[in-house]
């Protein structure tokens, strides 16, 4: 029997919850074969755009009131948690509470094919596209209600057996749930189901999921009754043998804009497509059929209606008989041109960034106090003052000489912003439960070019920039998105998430994500003071990452390294251009860690920016936490200029990247530490607390 090996791209780890935009996706060139085709994949006619926002709530069947239950929304109305072991997940997901469950990164079972209990009114939403469960699933048991599993990987509990006899290891099995939303997960390689829908389950919608490589994909039924009432729509099925899906014995089954694809060079044959069993009524609406055999028809007593859809290369049943129901009766919905399909979907189903985003902010509750208090609101429904954080800040009176805060409320803001010099005490406040709930993000990079000519240049690449003094962001995430891997023969791969060029900034619980410098912390000048300080915050990157010639503390911080856009370990934490008479930048009670292959991350190299050798490039780390990913010997030369020309050196770090001093580790002594502190960086300022 075939044991399929992988065949998907796993994209980056690192984007986080909140790193994409809910606007339009970008799409593929016309003409070009979508992202995640097979080799020798015939080119798409037109490229696609995907939805403007992703749902935060479900739809179809499961947006209903009945049972007791007003539509789907998991654990919108409790706490959002970070879960990162399979204990974690395990403790949050069988809990009486409501609780949204974010998995960061993957977890694997201790015993394979273990299906965690999932109790009423949860969401168990992956991060960014990391959130992976490993030889395990999920259980949903009688009168489970409310649950939303969403943006998760979900796979390899197969053990050999084809057919799925020895073992009911699942992805996902219900056995009596009402009221739950499936939604933008990669299901794959699992022992026996992927989706088990069984004993009268209803009130489901499964969307926006790439089923692959598995046996059996998703069955509905395994009852008498004929009660059950679900919704599947915009679902990549490829690869999969039966059960694709089948559906027995469902009241109102209604299945629209779904993928089903048999690749011709693959190892697995699909022995069928859509199949209504029993007294199954089914609509089936604007599906899209490549290579498929049987694509869809009922048994003797089921009722299926079909319009809309495309047979690509099809063979054998393609049948219809009945009335069924009519769809719209029970809730809106909106059809794509069955064309689209395949394009869209190859595009769109699986984990998605701003998916998680979309979800996680609906759960946050905005901190009144903050937004009551504050000079103008940001909110992306309109409820607020602007929906654009740059709008609010172009809304500051010019000469602005008190504090002046803007409070942003939950979501995801594709834009750039720019602080001008002339309105300087500005305050952003996220109003969510952690920075991951109100994102500012966008994707320029050094080389992208500029609507009136020319590249934006590195520092031109800037998500939001700070050129105001007196300035202080708090739980709010700064991104850049720029997509390394779609852009490889572009030059110029450098995309800064926020940039500060002033001087007594403060950044505190916040997070600067991207690859290539993340985050600079400049001055307004050559020879000005531009201090900074990072605080309670996380930054990632991979290259270069905190880099420019700011005197800044990070202090009490996470820096993640991660890997590179081709999945390859390498890279450099900071860049300081620090001028000869200033200070630089100072790591303190910080750690460096990431999942990344062991001593292939440097501390940091000096950059001399525009090849003046008159700077004097400064980095200290000192009382941290290194981990095995910093390289033994954690500094390195850059453009011709060495590094051991420069100041740069450790203090009483611990760790398994620690290291043993030397002359590739250069270590403070105790006298020159007590003048590496953030007092003696600040000099005449104290920066505000809380």
């Amino acid at each position: 029997m075939p044991n399929p090996t992988p065949r998907y791209h796993r994209r980056r780890t690192a984007l986080l919850a909140s790193c994409a935009a809910l606007a339009a996706a970008g799409t593929a060139p016309a003409g070009t074969a979508p992202a995640g085709a097979p080799d020798g994949a015939p080119a798409e006619r037109d490229p696609v755009a995907l939805p403007a926002a992703w749902p935060a709530e479900a739809d179809g069947f499961a947006s209903l009131d009945a049972l007791g239950q007003d539509g789907t929304y998991g654990g919108r109305d409790g706490e959002t948690v970070t879960v990162t072991t399979e204990e974690e997940l395990r403790q949050y997901a069988t809990a009486e509470e409501p609780y949204t469950i974010q998995v960061d990164g993957a977890i694997e079972y201790a015993n394979t094919g273990d299906e965690i209990p999932v109790a009423s009114d949860k969401t168990i939403v992956g991060v960014g596209t990391s959130g992976e469960i490993v030889v395990g699933g999920f259980f949903l048991g009688e009168g489970t209600h409310n649950v939303i599993l969403r943006n998760l990987t979900i796979r390899d509990t197969y053990d050999g057996d084809w057919e799925g006899k020895t073992h009911d290891w699942d992805a996902i099995q219900m056995d009596g749930a009402h009221h739950v939303w499936i939604d933008h997960n990669h299901l794959t390689r699992m022992a026996d189901g992927l989706i088990d829908s069984r004993k009268d389950t209803t009130y489901l919608t499964v969307s926006w999921n790439h089923l692959s490589e598995h046996n059996k994909a998703f069955g509905i039924g395994w009852t008498e009754n004929v009660t059950a009432e679900i919704t599947i729509h915009h679902n990549w099925i490829e690869e999969t043998g039966q059960r694709n899906p089948s559906a027995d014995n469902i009241a109102r089954a209604h299945l629209y804009n779904n993928y089903l694809l048999d690749d011709p060079a693959g190892d697995i044959t699909m022995s069928y497509g859509n199949y209504a069993r029993g007294a199954t009524q089914m609509v089936l609406e604007n599906g899209y059929f490549e290579n498929v055999r049987d694509p869809y028809y009922p048994d003797p007593d089921a009722q299926l209606v079909e319009r809309g859809s495309v047979l690509d290369g099809t063979s054998g049943r393609a049948e219809t008989q009945g009335s069924a129901f009519d769809p719209s009766e029970f809730y809106d919905y909106a059809l794509d041109p069955a064309e689209d399909v395949p394009a869209l979907l190859r595009q769109g189903t699986g984990p998605q960034a701003d998916v998680a985003a979309a979800t996680v902010a609906a759960t946050g509750t905005a901190d009144a106090e903050v937004a009551a208090d504050a000079d103008l609101v940001v909110s992306p429904d309109g409820s607020g003052d602007h929906t654009s954080v740059a709008d609010a800040v172009n809304a500051v009176p010019a000469g602005n000489d008190a504090p002046f805060t803007i409070a942003i409320e939950p979501g995801v803001y594709r834009e750039t912003v720019k602080v001008p010099s002339d309105r300087p005490h500005l305050r952003l406040v996220g109003t969510g439960g952690d920075p991951g709930q109100a994102t500012i993000v966008y994707d320029n990079s050094a080389g992208t070019e500029r609507p009136d000519g020319g590249n934006y240049g590195t520092s031109g690449s800037a998500t939001v920039t700070v050129e105001a003094d007196d300035f202080q962001a708090t739980n709010l995430t700064f991104a850049n998105d720029f997509d390394e891997a779609a852009n490889a023969d572009q030059e110029g791969h450098q995309a800064v998430a926020l940039r500060t060029a002033a001087d007594q900034v403060v950044l505190r619980n916040i997070v600067a994500d991207g690859d290539q410098d993340t985050l600079l912390l400049d001055t307004a000048s050559k020879g000005t003071v531009g201090r900074v300080l990072v605080t309670d915050s996380t930054v990632r990157g991979n290259v270069d990452f905190v880099f420019g010639r700011a005197t800044a503390v990070v202090q009490s911080s996470e820096i993640e390294v991660t890997r590179r856009a081709d999945g390859s370990s390498g890279g450099y934490v900071a860049a300081p251009s620090t001028a000869a008479d200033h200070h630089g930048f100072l790591f303190v009670d910080s750690t460096v860690s990431g999942d990344v292959e062991d001593g292939s991350y440097r501390l940091g190299r000096p950059w001399y920016a525009g090849g003046d050798a008159s700077l004097h490039p400064q980095a200290v780390f000192r009382d941290s936490t290194l981990d095995a990913a910093v390289a033994d010997a954690p500094w390195t030369d850059m453009g011709g200029f060495p590094w051991t020309g420069a100041r740069l050196a450790e203090y009483h770090n611990s760790g398994d990247g620690a290291g043993r001093p030397g002359a590739d580790r250069p270590q403070l002594s105790d006298e020159e530490a007590e003048r590496h502190t953030p007092e003696a960086w600040f000099g005449d300022w104290t920066p505000a607390a809380g």
